[in-house]
């Protein structure tokens, strides 16, 4: 498949071309590290737009009229200003991956529900307080990366988000992990490194996709370093996944 493919990365420019909103055939478009500070209502045009990279620039915020690219799979705003996103980008029915990383968002419209293609989504590095209650909805989910914002714990209703297989929570304030956690069998990467967690719960042992306990952040496993740990001990859990997971199972 040969997408109709426009690059104009890193071209040093705080403004786009007026020339690109006459290229309606454009299905992939890269206009990431510039210095653009506002994408004007024109993108609406670029109806058959399936790519748009607008990562590594100094947008405040995106037009409403997002909303009309139907068509659009996989969208990046990651490394802005954003402190919201407009309720129109859940008109973008077809979207798959969506990263917001590295903005200043702290919460979500709640059309984001309407999102029902989305499997991976980025939020990590902004300023969320909790996990936006939407995403619990978004059962086609299998990569959520929410590492490094101001997270004090993980919602109960997480147990919906059945097809999850990669969830990254590091860096945050967390101090305890729901039971309904367990329940998500698909995980083959939970990372809760550097946050404030004292006990596990009973019931992780279900997590049996989970291959090992991890240490490199790109394996998969359970990454579980830098927490204040008291029950198991810590030598529990440098025994290995096996160990740590018998414990759990016996403890019950």
């Amino acid at each position: 498949l040969r997408y109709v493919s426009l690059s104009l990365i890193m071209k040093g420019m705080t403004s786009t071309p007026d020339f690109l909103w006459g290229l309606p055939e454009v299905q992939k478009l890269n206009l990431s590290r510039n210095q653009l500070v506002v994408i004007p209502p024109s993108l609406g045009k670029l109806d058959r737009l399936v790519v748009l990279n607008l990562g590594g620039n100094c947008l405040k915020c995106l037009p409403k009229e997002i909303g009309l690219l139907r068509n659009l799979k996989v969208l990046f705003v990651n490394m802005n200003c954003l402190t919201e996103v407009p309720a129109e980008l859940s008109l973008c029915r077809k979207l798959e991956v969506l990263s917001l990383s590295h903005n200043r968002i702290s919460q979500l419209p709640l059309s984001f529900t309407d999102l029902t293609s989305l499997r991976k989504l980025n939020l990590s590095n902004n300023r969320f307080v909790q996990i936006p209650l939407c995403i619990f909805t978004l059962r086609s989910l299998d990569f959520l990366h929410l590492g490094s914002n101001k997270l004090e714990n993980i919602a109960e209703s997480v147990q919906y988000l059945v097809n999850l297989q990669i969830f990254i929570v590091e860096n945050n304030s967390i101090r305890t992990l729901p039971r309904s956690l367990c329940f998500i069998t698909a995980l083959e990467l939970l990372n809760v490194d550097y946050n404030a967690i004292q006990t596990l719960p009973d019931d992780l042992y279900l997590l049996r996709r989970l291959p090992r306990i991890a240490w490199n952040p790109m394996d998969k496993g359970l990454h579980i370093a830098h927490n204040p740990l008291s029950r198991p001990l810590p030598e529990v859990v440098e025994g290995g996944l096996d160990v740590l997971f018998n414990y759990l199972r016996e403890k019950k």
